[in-house]
């Protein structure tokens, strides 16, 4: 297991003008961990991460490595290696010298350059392209060859800028159980930045959600999707995501437009306002349930997605392929108990049952 790589954001704050991007940002993130940034477009992730690389300073707190301050430290001097979205390679090069280069800058041994940089590709499967230039390699080979030149260097730790985006969906879904074993192979720390949630939690052993330059939840992809600290992270979270309905809870009983709702296993939260969540695959449809409307039926191949009116609000509910109720007719609804969250109806935050 690695020693090195440990990181620690202390208290960061960034600001653009009157704009403030970063909020006092904490975060800790292990040696050898693969650590996701998650979160809509300008929640603050790639900010963070320029932060880390040192192309941005913070005006507020600081950046520890391996427990030495390296606020104020060079890029250069960080041991860190960053892959961009666009993979920033230098066209005029081979794909040999483009991984090369970082090597070639701290004047690397001809031998030991060969050999490091014949590893590198090998590894990310381009060792047949390096006598190519990046204009006649694919997306998915110039991103393997933005990895191979980050690798190369055997950094402590590796800067992801959402490097899969410029990908189809089909190779996107390769490319990341490739990157995933990539790190556990290099025993490298790799802090990654995505607004997909899907990578994220396919990939990461942990992850930070972002939301307007705030961290609003760490965990493990199993934590925060199975206990969503806010309305704010489950309703980002999931697809189709969290339903949250206005109810009004008594006894085990939650109205939602005028319409009872068994839910005996919230009873213990007594009387009081509430959004209530449940997941779309929580959303049963047989006898015994309470009354809806199908307003519609998206089939996913494997399942449908229905869209069930109750009142004014929307309750979309995950079923299997061969269950497709007709559109217009009223169904029985019922919520499983284990697909139950609760939410304080003023903060958002979640209430424990």
């Amino acid at each position: 297991m690695t020693t090195t790589g440990q990181v620690h954001i202390k208290g960061v704050v960034k600001r653009h003008g009157t704009f403030t991007a970063l909020h006092g940002l904490d975060l800790e993130i292990a040696p050898g961990e693969f650590f996701a940034l998650l979160g809509p477009s300008g929640s603050g992730k790639s900010t963070t991460l320029r932060i880390l690389a040192g192309l941005d300073s913070p005006d507020e707190g600081c950046i520890v490595i391996d427990g030495m301050d390296v606020t104020d430290a060079q890029p250069g001097d960080r041991d860190i290696a960053m892959v961009f979205q666009s993979y920033a390679l230098y066209p005029h090069l081979t794909v040999y010298d483009n991984i090369a280069f970082p090597l070639r800058m701290i004047k690397t041994p001809a031998p030991e350059l060969d050999q490091a940089v014949r590893a590198a590709a090998g590894k990310v499967r381009i060792d047949q392209l390096l006598h190519r230039k990046p204009g006649q390699l694919s997306g998915g080979q110039q991103q393997r060859c933005a990895l191979a030149r980050a690798i190369v260097r055997k950094p402590r730790l590796f800067l992801l800028d959402e490097p899969l985006s410029n990908l189809d969906a089909k190779l996107r879904m390769e490319t990341r159980v490739e990157l995933k074993r990539l790190q556990r192979s290099l025993d490298a720390t790799a802090i990654y930045v995505t607004h997909d949630q899907e990578e994220a939690m396919a990939m990461a052993d942990r992850m930070a959600i972002f939301m307007d330059g705030r961290v609003v939840q760490v965990g493990t992809p199993d934590e925060v999707f199975g206990r969503p600290a806010s309305v704010t992270v489950a309703a980002f979270l999931g697809n189709p995501p969290m339903n949250l309905l206005a109810a009004s809870l008594a006894g085990g009983m939650a109205s939602v437009e005028g319409v009872a709702i068994s839910v005996p296993a919230l009873a213990a939260l007594g009387t009081r306002e509430i959004t209530l969540g449940a997941r779309p695959s929580a959303v049963v449809l047989g006898a015994g349930g309470f009354p809806a409307t199908v307003a519609l039926c998206e089939s996913l191949g494997e399942e449908t997605i229905v869209d069930l009116a109750l009142g004014a609000s929307l309750l979309r509910a995950r079923l299997p392929a061969g269950q497709r109720p007709r559109e217009g007719e009223t169904v029985e609804v019922s919520l499983r108990a284990s697909g139950l969250h609760a939410f304080d109806r003023t903060s958002g935050l979640r209430l424990d049952f």
